[in-house]
């Protein structure tokens, strides 16, 4: 009887010892939920930052949905009565331009964000009604002799764009970075392969949308590494680009939907706004084009790391390079009723506020009263020894430098 009572007393106590071990696990358990709990615990704007980091990597992981598009009415005019609408664009700079990563990834490959739609209606309420999406095909197309576009990057493509176009803004998409498109007659015929496979894939998705949505074929066409690459190029050279914008004009022209009425944007050999390049550059009798030109002058102010890093208005010998350089392409193509966008522009930082303030309003300006719209240039970047022309904070969805903005807007009033 006593063994007996030995024994319960012992299995009581075996019991007792249990549930407070459950009891502490328990409690263990409990801190460390609460630890972590803690340690992820952020304030409003950090819980907003860490949403938009889960955001990118879930639109980046999961498969990006192809978007149908009802056709939409598109307006028979000319491109000279509908770059009247246009007023100042915004480009998305080291983007879909980026080459680095892999698929979709590219995107962020350059340290540029995820691309959303409050950054798109950030830019449209400041004023801009123009977005330009540079955009690099080369890294997701299939091998020859079709060159596929991957799914997934043609429907991201996509879906930037109607960003733009739910913003009520003009869109122009491009062909950015490519490196099969060298201007020789030896490599004449596989740039024009290459340029008219994809850019019939590209026309095919867009087809249904209207006027709003502008094609451009190729971005700064030039012989790459040669001694003629930034001065003006040479016969050979220029007369390959006039091949290739010409490819690219016929196979828009010929696919469906609203493309026959698409207004297009076509470059002279590097987009150059040298008027060397202009000597022998075609743009066909068609009122759907528009030349499309970069120009960022005076260069030494604007793009030239080692040139000067002021300008000033009341300084003749300072505005007379941009008075020179409207009114070319006015007398070269404006008065003669060829529209003209200058798709690239800007001045990058050199902590010199005051003169790309005073900068930015005058270049407008000018432009706007030869009815030239202009793109600044934005490649999201505002420290390092790059080429700093970054003006939003995309993260932020804040203007860095809002003076810049208001001297643009000033300038196309």
């Amino acid at each position: 009887m006593k063994r007996v009572y030995i024994t319960l007393i012992m299995l009581i106590f075996t019991i007792y010892l249990f549930a407070c071990s459950k009891e502490n696990q328990l409690q263990e358990k409990t801190q460390i939920e609460t630890a972590t709990n803690e340690e992820i615990s952020v304030t409003p704007t950090e819980k907003g930052e860490v949403k938009d980091q889960q955001s990118s990597q879930n639109e980046q992981t999961s498969p990006v949905k192809k978007e149908t598009i009802e056709r939409q009415e598109m307006r028979d005019i000319s491109s000279v009565e509908l770059i009247k609408e246009m007023k100042i664009g915004w480009n998305l700079g080291n983007t879909m331009d980026a080459t680095g990563g892999n698929g979709v990834n590219s995107e962020l490959s350059w340290g540029n964000p995820l691309t959303n739609e409050e950054m798109i209606k950030t830019i449209k309420a400041a004023g801009f009604n123009i977005l330009r999406i540079p955009i690099t095909w080369e890294k997701h197309l299939g091998p020859a002799p079709d060159y596929i576009i991957d799914e997934a990057w043609l429907n991201r493509v996509q879906t930037i764009v109607n960003y733009g176009i739910d913003s009520d803004m003009f869109v122009i998409i491009n062909m950015h970075h490519e490196d099969w498109h060298f201007p020789s007659y030896e490599n004449a015929d596989n740039a024009k392969d290459i340029l008219t496979k994809v850019w019939r894939q590209i026309a095919d998705r867009f087809e249904n949308y209207d006027e709003h949505l502008i094609f451009e074929d190729l971005n700064e066409p030039r012989m790459k590494g040669t001694n003629v690459e930034w001065t003006g190029g040479n016969e050979e050279g220029r007369d390959v680009v006039n091949q290739l914008n010409a490819a690219f004009i016929e196979t828009i022209r010929n696919s469906g939907g609203n493309n026959p009425l698409r207004h297009l944007m076509i470059p002279p050999y590097a987009a150059s706004s040298d008027p060397i390049t202009w000597s022998n550059f075609i743009v066909p009798e068609d009122d759907k084009v528009i030349v499309s030109i970069h120009a960022y002058t005076p260069w030494n102010f604007t793009l030239n790391e080692y040139g000067t890093s002021e300008w000033t208005l009341s300084n003749s010998n300072d505005t007379w390079e941009i008075d020179n350089l409207m009114n070319n392409i006015y007398e070269s193509f404006i008065s003669k009723g060829i529209p003209v966008i200058i798709g690239e522009f800007g001045a990058r930082d050199k902590e010199n506020m005051q003169s790309r303030v005073e900068w930015a309003e005058y270049y407008v300006q000018s432009a706007t009263e030869k009815g030239i719209p202009c793109i600044w240039w934005d490649n999201g970047a505002f420290t390092g020894e790059g080429e700093l022309f970054g003006i939003l904070d995309r993260r932020g969805l804040s203007w860095k430098y809002p003076e810049i903005v208001d001297a643009l807007m000033k300038g196309i009033q």
